[in-house]
């Protein structure tokens, strides 16, 4: 019996009976920053499902040990409900305690079967949502408008791997003059990334959205709405109009549709990347950043 598989089944079927956020819970709690960007070592993917899965999972696989005829991939239809209590967790402990390595394999499939699944549904989602993400009418632009690549970052001004990515983004826009980027203010650390993001779009009202992001982005230290404050003077946006326009419910709404969008999109946290048909979480460097350009220029 390949119990790898039914382990991997299994923690699908866990997986479905967990209750789902309800429609109208914040969608912000989720979102993170520092995204890996590497394949977990077998150890960490232990780390990556939850307890409460596992052991979800570990009854389905020790019901299909005892009585392999319910190996079904899905479970669907069986009943065990009259299984011996001590036959079925001493064929649970036995048979992991001689194989411990099905664990391991199991959750490697299953993370597998899950990134393929995620994948699938982002580049469908990146069809569905093309409009919103490429051509927003509202959406900050850097570079040529009419460029032939089109880099969309999703950030947030706390972000340090965000902070980061700004220096690759600026070479990129440097050195490349066919390169359109488009910011997508995502603030999701807290009410101060949330001031700045508001601020941000204010200025963006000003014609002042490149220099105030590129300096909020390159400050050092806790944000605060003083620096916020402090910045926008410096780079010339008027502060009175600033502060009217950043009261305005279309910045408000503003925020929440491209929050709406980086969760379509399976965007988890910051920084995340559009480019071409890929997405991208997580910072990158800019020798790949070059060879994704590259990539798009050569499928057109």
């Amino acid at each position: 019996m390949d119990f790898g598989a039914l382990f991997a089944s299994s923690l699908r079927v866990a997986n479905a009976r967990i209750p789902r956020r309800r429609t109208g819970e914040s969608l912000r709690r989720p979102l993170r920053c520092a995204i890996v960007t590497h394949r977990p070592e077998p150890l960490a993917i232990l780390g990556a499902i939850t307890v409460r899965r596992i052991l979800s999972a570990l009854p389905f696989a020790a019901l299909a040990v005892v009585n392999p005829s319910v190996a079904d991939e899905t479970f669907r239809g069986a009943d065990f409900r009259g299984m011996d209590k001590e036959v079925f967790e001493n064929a649970v402990r036995g048979y992991i305690l001689e194989h411990p390595e099905v664990i391991i394999e199991a959750l490697e499939r299953f993370e597998a079967r899950e990134r393929e699944q995620q994948k699938k549904a982002a580049s469908e989602a990146l069809v569905r949502y093309e409009e919103e993400l490429f051509h927003d009418p509202s959406t900050p632009i850097s570079g040529n408008e009419n460029g032939d690549v089109t880099i969309v970052e999703f950030f947030d001004y706390q972000c340090g791997f965000c902070k980061r990515a700004l220096d690759t983004i600026l070479d990129i826009l440097e050195e490349d003059d066919g390169v359109r980027v488009v910011w997508k203010e995502l603030p999701i650390l807290g009410p101060a990334s949330e001031f700045a993001a508001r601020a941000a779009m204010a200025a963006h009202r000003q014609g002042k959205y490149f220099e105030f992001h590129t300096a909020v982005m390159s400050s050092r230290g806790r944000l605060t709405p003083e620096k916020v404050m402090g910045i926008a003077s410096e780079k010339g946006v008027n502060i009175d109009r600033l502060k009217r326009d950043m009261n305005d419910p279309a910045i408000a709404a503003y925020l929440n549709e491209t929050l709406r969008l980086a969760r379509a999109l399976g965007v988890n946290g910051t920084p995340g990347f559009v480019i071409g048909d890929k997405l991208i979480p997580g910072v990158i460097d800019k020798d790949r950043m070059m060879r994704l350009i590259a990539d798009v220029r050569n499928q057109s």
